[in-house]
């Protein structure tokens, strides 16, 4: 068999005419007016709303908010692994293979959990829950923070005081407000001038001839 023997197996499907007669004849199968008789006619998709209503992601570079570098580690995890005088700090536990880099970096480490220790650690450039510092401390251990830590855990308190400032100076004020309302009522002053008006009405009136 050649090529120009090869012969296909399906018929070629004519295309149907429209607008000459017969049961496709006149409007074409479109209908009368409207949209949907027109050329060039263009629908809303259906999908397109439900994509609207979507919430969108503000560029490439918008997350959720949480930090991906930080590993979370349990407190027993460490008493299983380090001596009672060894240092942990995130470069240490790389080497021991208990964490691993994150983005070809050192992640940062945050120590949980409630579990009792007796041995005495030391901990260095990780965060700690504060039931993890207590069970440090109680152990004879301690929790060495570093200065990035000790301006963020300054800032948060400077942030409390001013909250707690203006609540205070919100509650004076209206206690102020309500003082002022109590000492100046209303009835009471409406009932001076009225007494006020009937002496001088007494005066005006002349008296009577015996």
């Amino acid at each position: 068999m050649q090529i120009h023997e090869i012969q296909p197996i399906h018929k070629n499907k004519t295309r149907k005419r429209v607008g000459r007669g017969g049961k496709r004849g006149t409007y074409c199968g479109h209908g009368q007016k409207g949209q949907s008789s027109r050329a060039g006619r263009k629908f809303q998709p259906v999908i397109r709303e439900f994509i609207k209503r979507y919430h969108k992601l503000r560029g490439y570079r918008f997350g959720t908010g949480k930090n991906e570098n930080i590993v979370i580690l349990q407190l027993s995890v460490l008493d299983k692994n380090f001596g009672p005088k060894e240092i942990i700090n995130p470069e240490k536990l790389i080497e021991k293979g208990i964490i691993t880099r994150v983005n070809n970096q050192i992640p940062q480490v945050k120590i949980l959990g409630k579990a009792e220790i007796k041995k005495a650690l030391t901990i260095e450039k990780c965060l700690a829950s504060k039931g993890v510092t207590e069970i440090v401390e109680k152990a004879g251990g301690q929790i060495i923070v570093s200065d990035r830590q000790k301006e963020k855990d300054s800032k948060a308190k400077a942030k409390e005081k001013a909250v707690a400032r203006r609540a205070q100076a919100k509650e004076r004020k209206a206690s102020g407000k309500q003082q002022a309302k109590g000492s100046t009522p209303k009835k009471a002053s409406k009932a001076k001038k009225a007494s006020v008006k009937n002496k001088a009405k007494a005066e005006k009136k002349p008296k009577a001839k015996k």
